[in-house]
């Protein structure tokens, strides 16, 4: 695959461990998004704060404390302000979805309770995007872990205030990441949680589902994800899906593998690895950095993590 300049030659490109002054709470299930120079580390198992990591100092700090304890989310920045739609609280196996929108301000450190998300729609471990103030929620589970995984898209208008239902996706899915790549949604990775079947784990999903935003259709891209896994991280990055980490029943340890897609060529590339595995975790990226921050290191609760991985990108131009 011809891949853009700042990811040509992947393996020339190493994930480096960066130290920093102070140290985030270890985490999974959680929710990582940068806004400006920052990364905001969101949520996970249990009570866990809001850490704050300034990339050009490499401090960390506290943020004022999320309103409940919640896992589970794809967190998306509109606007200059950090949304949590698609989470789950309470205990495994059958966690309750959220309610409501969580919305945080940087510029303020102020939390608040946003719209509340219609009854019939609500549920966890969804993929979530923000395309021109509107956020879209596509798939995950309305049980938590049990057999609650749905297909559904839906619309918040973050300028009006309201919800619309959207054509369902291709397929149920749930514990993935979705991004947006020229006008287009891609749901990818994941699975079709069943802790009553006893093995939570094994319905993964290789096929990715591409939803046109403008045009309101959904398709399947031409090659399914190479390596099956759910609770992967996904970040779109000069116009490829990168696909990280996740857990699988294939192997104890969390999933190093980095994927990305190019829709130009509709091939498939193997960057570097992650030097830790990791999964239930989210991505985020400032400027030509590539950000990955705690999680999982086997599959299922543990242990959770507290390191700092980056792939700065223009090292290889």
């Amino acid at each position: 695959m011809q891949a853009p300049a700042s990811l040509h030659a992947p393996h020339a490109l190493q994930w480096q461990t960066i130290a920093g002054e102070g140290r985030p709470h270890a985490r999974h299930e959680n929710s990582l998004v940068s806004v400006g120079d920052r990364l905001y580390l969101i949520g996970g198992r249990d009570d866990r704060p809001l850490d704050i990591f300034d990339t050009t100092t490499r401090r960390w700090s506290k943020g004022s404390t999320p309103p409940l304890a919640v896992s589970h989310a794809q967190a998306v920045v509109s606007s200059v302000k950090i949304y949590v739609v698609g989470g789950l609280t309470g205990d495994y196996p059958e966690e309750a979805a959220l309610t409501h929108l969580l919305i945080y301000d940087p510029a303020t450190d102020r939390w608040q309770i946003g719209a509340e998300i219609p009854e019939g729609r609500r549920r966890g471990a969804a993929g979530a995007v923000a395309h021109d103030g509107v956020l879209y929620l596509v798939g995950g589970n309305t049980r938590g872990h049990m057999s609650g995984y749905v297909p559904w898209l839906d619309a918040f208008d973050t300028r009006t205030q309201q919800w619309t239902q959207l054509a369902d996706a291709p397929r149920a899915r749930d514990h993935f990441h979705a991004v947006v790549l020229d006008g287009k949604l891609y749901a990818a990775g994941g699975r079709r949680s069943s802790h009553e079947s006893g093995n939570t784990l094994a319905q993964t999903i290789s096929e990715v589902d591409v939803y046109d935003i403008q045009r309101g259709t959904w398709s399947v891209a031409p090659a399914a994800l190479p390596t099956p896994r759910a609770g992967a991280a996904a970040i779109a990055r000069n116009g490829q899906l990168l696909v990280m980490g996740g857990e699988s029943t294939r192997q104890v340890k969390a999933h190093d593998e980095v994927e990305a897609y190019d829709p130009a060529t509709s091939t498939w590339a193997t960057l570097a690895a992650l030097p830790q595995g990791r999964h239930g975790t989210q991505a985020a990226a400032v400027g030509d950095a590539l950000y990955i921050v705690a999680g999982s290191g086997n599959r299922g609760g543990g242990p959770e993590l507290d390191d700092v991985l980056v792939l700065h990108e223009s090292s290889a131009q």
